[in-house]
């Protein structure tokens, strides 16, 4: 049995691999739909619930914060349910989040919404917990970042998406509005279209958890290979190899300790860029501001589909991932010194395709996606490296790095109001620098 299990992990071929990784990537795509759903739901429920924007940011700070608070009791419950039920679990958990939209949308009590985020967080951390080893561990290390990067693909391919679809089926009906319109508005009439966009989320949730309900029916049912067996395999290597020592605790791994903290920075910027890129846009007067994460979302995705194409036939997960640092600081610095009124680089990118222009801010904003695409993959296969019967709790370790989306957008939100939202984004900087050093040194580091 044991022998089959290993077969199955990292060296099947065929159909054999190509289930389990389609399976995985449905997740993947779940995971994307959800998460940048928020990039349309912040400025949403900014008007719905007439939030400050510090007080909007707290829908990604309680989505994230649950990566932190559930991420060792999720690993908890892997190590009891394996990690094909825990992505069973994890599907019903967000189902349940999805559900209690229904009572925060009837009331607009701005807390069940805030509850309904912690909630479907805590489901995509068993999701994420499971997923991310599972699919380094469907092949070779060396193209382990190839593999992650098609996960992202079909994950922002995702976010492209949901801020579309719920623009299309929230906002149906209802006048294009941003905060600076409402602001304008009567009294009465902003009231009247604030109950109708709240009733408007109504719907589409109730759909939402029905499928996942669903779906965590058939990731009962369907066949995936054994992750543990892998595991029990590659201790006994290890123990030969001395390449994880039986007395050695998890946190004595330089490379996995700063790799968890790379992802903190580099989740704090993305959801930076992904989540505020409404908020920012609503307040300067941009149309369709709850769209504008789909911008975000395909430039993580053309990032992806380079990194899929590049990794490893021409350039090393270092490599890029080095890469992907210093367009981040030179993105940013652009941000800070750009026009809110001129519209010339988003012109001369998609102008000619008939695309919405956007102001330059707002586009380098957007383009940070592209910088970001391919930091989560670079990284995850860079720290899981040699940890054999630690790999479990080493990715544990790493999603509770995912708090860099509930703390950095809220540094943003502080910074903003202390000194403006285009100023703010200057926060980035040493994000970038030290995913960089991870890059270069971290990631190398065997012993402190």
């Amino acid at each position: 049995m044991t022998t089959q299990a290993q077969s199955n992990v990292p060296n099947a071929e065929g159909l054999g691999r190509f289930i389990p990784i389609l399976s995985i990537g449905l997740l993947f795509f779940i995971f994307g739909f959800i998460t940048w759903l928020n990039g349309a739901l912040i400025p949403f429920l900014q008007m719905v619930c007439e939030l400050t924007e510090l007080q909007a940011l707290l829908i990604a700070f309680c989505f994230y914060i649950a990566y932190v608070v559930m991420a060792l009791p999720m690993a908890k419950i892997l190590e009891k349910t394996g990690y094909q039920k825990g992505m069973s679990l994890g599907l019903g958990i967000i189902a349940v989040g999805c559900l209690l939209f229904v009572p925060a949308a009837l009331t607009a009590f701005f807390p069940i919404f805030l509850l309904a985020q912690f909630v479907v967080g805590s489901g995509l951390t068993i999701l994420q917990t499971a997923s991310n080893p599972f699919i380094v561990r469907l092949g070779n290390e060396e193209s382990a970042a190839a593999r992650i990067a098609f996960m992202g693909l079909l994950n922002k391919a995702a976010g492209v998406l949901a801020p579309i679809v719920f623009t299309s089926l929230v906002l149906s009906g209802l006048p294009d509005v941003n905060q600076e319109s409402l602001n304008a508005m009567s009294a009465d009439a902003r009231a009247a279209l604030i109950n109708d966009m709240s009733v408007s989320l109504i719907q589409p949730y109730v759909g939402m958890a029905i499928a996942l309900g669903l779906l965590a029916l058939v990731f009962m049912r369907i066949a995936l290979p054994s992750i543990e067996s892998a595991s029990n395999s590659e201790q006994a290597a290890d123990a030969l190899a001395n390449t994880a020592p039986q007395n050695k605790q998890i946190l004595q791994f330089p490379h996995l300790v700063l790799g968890a903290v790379s992802l903190f920075f580099y989740v704090g910027v993305e959801v930076v860029a992904g989540d505020t890129i409404g908020l920012y846009g609503s307040s300067i007067g941009v149309e369709n501001a709850t769209t504008l994460t789909s911008f975000t979302m395909v430039a993580m995705v053309i990032g992806y589909a380079i990194g899929l194409v590049c990794i490893p036939r021409f350039i090393s997960q270092q490599t890029a991932l080095l890469s992907s640092a210093i367009l981040g600081l030179v993105l940013t610095i652009c941000i800070m010194l750009s026009s809110n009124s001129d519209t010339g680089v988003s012109n001369a990118l998609w102008g000619w395709l008939g695309v919405q222009a956007l102001p330059n801010t707002v586009t380098f904003i957007a383009l940070l996606g592209l910088a970001n695409a391919m930091v989560w993959p670079a990284i995850w296969p860079l720290a899981l490296n040699n940890l054999g019967k630690y790999t479990a709790q080493g990715s544990a370790l790493l999603i509770m790095g995912i708090a860099g989306g509930a703390i950095l957008p809220m540094v943003y939100g502080v910074t903003s109001e202390a000194i403006g939202g285009q100023t703010a984004y200057a926060i980035m900087l040493p994000c970038y620098c030290f995913i960089a050093y991870y890059a270069l040194l971290g990631c190398k580091k065997e012993s402190w």
